[in-house]
């Protein structure tokens, strides 16, 4: 992973209370690389699903109308006050089971272990610290069921001349101040993953208009499992 700066989480939240509005124009270079993570995800089966860092909760409306069963419970946290209005308006017709609360941009989630059979982040950790990654991936594994699917999707490292000038040019503008950027940085999900307790089963690189996405689907290890 990278070790540029990044935001505070009291910066992170006034930012995000700021441009919170505008954040689903990223749609633009993020559909297809949520559409990868949704294809081997196996949502069909979830019955309890926790979203880390919902935004605007256009992801799990997708997935509430389209992908998850009738029976399904979502939970999504977001350190914004912005997205936490916004994801309850657009959650409204799932309010019987779905909910959405406010974080205090701590990686600690507050559920008992094996709660969820699936954890979802999708642009959210390229917002974070070295730590804070480390942190959030071991929550993922504890308030995971055994053989539950952590489902990531990040901002990743230029391959092609295109998407390495591009994501350059987000790195030199990061430098300058992680504000600039909305706080994200190209990061590496595959090597964030302490692969002795996760078994992956789908990692890709999606590009779209020249920025790669990195999509990664692995389940949670039982313990004791060679």
């Amino acid at each position: 992973m990278t070790t540029e700066a990044t935001l505070s989480h009291a910066a992170a939240r006034a930012l995000y209370d700021r441009i919170g509005a505008w954040q689903d124009t990223q749609r633009f270079y993020e559909d297809d690389a949520t559409a990868d993570l949704i294809a081997h995800a196996d949502l069909r089966q979830a019955q309890s699903v926790f979203e880390f860092g919902m935004g605007t909760g256009r992801l799990a409306a997708r997935l509430l109308q389209d992908h998850l069963p009738a029976t399904a419970h979502y939970l999504g946290i977001d350190i914004s006050t912005t997205m936490v209005a916004l994801a309850r308006k657009r959650l409204a017709p799932w309010r019987d089971r779905a909910r959405v609360e406010e974080s205090d941009g701590s990686p600690r989630i507050h559920a008992p272990d094996g709660t969820f059979d699936r954890f979802v982040s999708t642009y959210v950790l390229d917002l974070l610290s070295r730590e804070d990654i480390a942190a959030v991936l071991a929550e993922a594994r504890r308030v995971l069921v055994p053989e539950g699917l952590l489902c990531l999707v990040s901002a990743t490292h230029g391959r092609t001349p295109s998407e390495r000038l591009i994501m350059g040019l987000a790195t030199r503008l990061l430098a300058l101040s992680p504000k600039l950027v909305g706080g994200c940085r190209a990061i590496d999900l595959g090597a964030a993953l302490e692969r002795d307790g996760w078994r992956v089963i789908h990692h890709a690189v999606v590009s779209k208009w020249g920025v790669p996405s990195e999509v990664l689907v692995a389940a949670r290890v039982r313990e004791g499992t060679p």
